[in-house]
C-alpha cells in the first residue's frame, strides 16, 4: 500500500513540476495577496487630497487652514477663487475635500460667529467617513483654542465671551446619507464587468483549443479576426445584459441615484468592455488549458479589486502600488462609473479616462490579435 501510495504521490509531484506555468501561478498567488494586503490596505485614512476656497485671507483663516493641515489627515493642494470652483475640483477628481472659509473670518472670530465649510466628496466610502470625522473633530479643537485665547484677553468668563467662535460644518456631497450602495453599485458593476469579459473570452477560446475545434475552424475559409470576432460577440451580449440587469436593479429595487447621462454611461461601458475582451484573448494566447486562464485571470481580479479604489482609497497607496493600479482598466472605469451614475459629470470631467481606456483597448486588442495569430499559427 504504501508503495502504491508513493508512487501515486511521485506521479503527482512530477506532473506538478512539469506544469511550469501553473506551478507559477500557485506560487505567484499568495505573494501577490500578501503585498496587495501589505501595502494597498489601509483602514485609517489620511493626507486627503484637499482644496481650499479661502475669501477671507487673514491671519484667522490662515491658523485654521494650518490647524486642519497638521492634523495629517488633509493635505491642500489647491487654492480656488470660489466654493464653486472647489465643487468643481472634487467633480474632476483632484480633490476629496474642500474647506470653504467666508469673506470678514477674522472679524466674525472676534464676534463669536464664524462659520467654516467643510464639503466631502460622498462618493468614496472610507474617504467621507474619515474626513467627515477629522473635520468635526480638528474644528471642535481649534475652537476651543479661539475660545480660551479670549478668555485669556478678556481676563475671565463672561456672558458673551464663553460662547465658541467657530462653527464648522460640514457637507457631503452626492451621498448626504452616506449610504453604502451608492459607490459599492458603480464599483461592483466594474469589476462583474471585467470578471465576465476576461474569463469568459479567455475560457472559450482555451477550451476550443483543448478540444481541437480550433484546429478544424482554421481549415475552412473563416480568417483568423473573424474567428475572434466570432468569440467575442457572443460574451459582449452576456456582459451587456448584465450591466442592465445590475443598473436597473441598482436604481429601481436599492434606489441607487443614477444623475448622469444613461447614453454616455452605456457608451464608456462598452469601451471598457472591449479593454475586457483584448485582455481576456490575451490571457487565452498564455494559457495551455482552462485551469491556467482559470488562474491567471484569479491574478488579474485581485488586484483590480484591491487597487481600483473599490473598497481602499488609492490616494492612500504608495505610488508604485498607484501605478501597478493604472495598469488595469477597471480601475479608470471605477472614476467613469462613481462619476457619471453618482456626481452626474459630462464627457469633459472623466476625458482623461475615457484616453486612457481608448488607449489601452487599442494595444491590448492589437497585441491580443498578433498573438492570437501566432498562436494560431
Amino acid at each position: 500500500m504504501a508503495q502504491r501510495l508513493l508512487a501515486i504521490f511521485r506521479k503527482e509531484f512530477t506532473q506538478t513540476l512539469r506544469d511550469r506555468r501553473t506551478l507559477t501561478y500557485v506560487l505567484l498567488l499568495p505573494l501577490l495577496l500578501l503585498f496587495l494586503f501589505g501595502y494597498a490596505v489601509e483602514i485609517q485614512v489620511d493626507h486627503i487630497p484637499t482644496v481650499v476656497a479661502d475669501a477671507s485671507l487673514d491671519q484667522q483663516s490662515w491658523a485654521f487652514l494650518e490647524a486642519m493641515e497638521t492634523s495629517s489627515f488633509f493635505d491642500i493642494e489647491h487654492y480656488v477663487e470660489s466654493e464653486a470652483e472647489a465643487i468643481r475640483a472634487i467633480d474632476e477628481g483632484r480633490a476629496r475635500v474642500a474647506i470653504v472659509v467666508p469673506p470678514g473670518f477674522a472679524a466674525a472670530v472676534e464676534r463669536g460667529d464664524a462659520q467654516v465649510l467643510v464639503v466631502v466628496d460622498g462618493s468614496d466610502a472610507m474617504t467621507v467617513q474619515s474626513a467627515f470625522n477629522a473635520a468635526i473633530t480638528v474644528g471642535e479643537a481649534h475652537a476651543v483654542g479661539l475660545l480660551a485665547e479670549k478668555l485669556t484677553r478678556s481676563g475671565g468668563p463672561g456672558s458673551q465671551s464663553s460662547l465658541v467662535p467657530l462653527d464648522v460644518r460640514t457637507r457631503v456631497l452626492y451621498n448626504p446619507d452616506v449610504r453604502s450602495l451608492v459607490f459599492m453599485v458603480p464599483g461592483m458593476l466594474g469589476l462583474i464587468l471585467q470578471q465576465q469579459t476576461v474569463m469568459l473570452t479567455a475560457m472559450a477560446i482555451v477550451r476550443e483549443r483543448e478540444l481541437g475545434t480550433i484546429e478544424q475552424l482554421l481549415v475552412t475559409p473563416i480568417r483568423a479576426w473573424e474567428l475572434m470576432l466570432g468569440k467575442i460577440l457572443p460574451n459582449v451580449a452576456i456582459a451587456s445584459l448584465n450591466m442592465c440587469t445590475i443598473l436597473a436593479l441598482g436604481v429601481f429595487w436599492f434606489g441607487v441615484p443614477f444623475n448622469g447621462s444613461v447614453a454616455l454611461f452605456v457608451w464608456l461601458t462598452l469601451l471598457f468592455m472591449f479593454c475586457g475582451l483584448g485582455l481576456g484573448i490575451l490571457v487565452s494566447t498564455v494559457s495551455n488549458n482552462q485551469r491556467q486562464a482559470q488562474q491567471l485571470t484569479s491574478m488579474i481580479m485581485l488586484p483590480g479589486m484591491m487597487l481600483s479604489g473599490y473598497i481602499f482609497p488609492r490616494s492612500q497607496m504608495p505610488a508604485v502600488i498607484q501605478w501597478a493600479g493604472d495598469l488595469l482598466p477597471v480601475t479608470h472605469f471605477m472614476v467613469i462609473a462613481r462619476g457619471i451614475m453618482t456626481k452626474g459629470v459630462g464627457l469633459h470631467f472623466v476625458q482623461s479616462q475615457v484616453l486612457v481606456l481608448v488607449a489601452y483597448g487599442v494595444v491590448v486588442f492589437l497585441l491580443s490579435a498578433l498573438s492570437f495569430r501566432e498562436r494560431l499559427e
